[in-house]
């Protein structure tokens, strides 16, 4: 048996006198994609911030490969492997997509192969290379998404964090995003992702986590869930 590349551990966090998570258990193996499906306001933000070190957890433990991190530095995160692409994107729209992704190496582990990973990028995603100049800004959302991507990928990250990177994209950006996501774990990468295409997400999923109000409601593979009576009813119109 595999020892988790992450383990979540009843995690509570709230902001101010309103709770949000409770108890939440999860783990994420090694090269693998791990799906958090729910509604708006179950605690997928919330989760994934607690993992990166932006919300400070009332109660818990967050281990990463073996190690307690619930109580480090958000860039003791990035250092240790942990890369966050947040909901909504946000790159910077004045500098340069180059720029951009340069930011990306800033942990010490990855800023000594910087110009290499960032040959890796543009093959990956052509589109950034024949817009490496242009100012982030003025690229489309789908475009900005897949720099959003490839900036993290500049961390040389072990463990991906996704925040609903299909938010507001066309349908033809989104089956890319999908067929990114699938392409990473081809090669190695290990992904915790969380969505609210839940169909897809969890056609692509190999371990899956519905919550609702701020717990775990249901867990299994991704096929499990796709399974599910509940899931299909509530989540998938079915």
């Amino acid at each position: 048996m595999t020892t988790p590349m992450l383990s979540v551990s009843g995690l509570r966090a709230a902001y101010g006198p309103v709770q949000v998570l409770f108890d939440v258990d999860f783990d994420v193996e090694p090269g693998s994609v791990t799906t958090l499906i729910g509604a708006n306001g179950a605690g997928k933000t919330t989760i994934m911030k607690s993992i990166a070190g932006l919300v400070a957890p009332a109660a818990g433990e967050i281990s990463f490969e073996g190690r307690d991190i619930t109580q480090a530095a958000s860039h003791d995160r990035v250092d240790a492997g942990l890369c966050l692409i947040p909901e909504g994107r946000l790159v910077f729209p004045g500098m340069t997509v180059e720029q951009n992704l340069r930011l990306g190496a800033i942990a010490p582990a990855a800023r000594a192969g910087h110009s290499e990973m960032l040959a890796e990028v543009f093959r990956r995603f052509p589109r950034l290379e024949e817009r490496r100049g242009q100012q982030a800004g003025l690229m489309s959302g789908g475009e900005q998404q897949m720099l959003a991507l490839g900036r993290g990928l500049m961390a040389r990250p072990r463990l991906i964090l996704m925040d609903e990177p299909t938010l507001g994209l066309a349908p033809v950006m989104v089956k890319q995003v999908f067929e990114t996501i699938e392409e990473l774990r081809a090669t190695g990468f290990t992904i915790l992702l969380a969505e609210q295409n839940a169909k897809v997400a969890l056609e692509l999923a190999d371990r899956a986590y519905l919550l609702e109000n701020g717990r775990v409601a249901l867990s299994g593979s991704g096929a499990e869930l796709l399974d599910s009576p509940d899931v299909r009813r509530a989540y998938l119109g079915m």
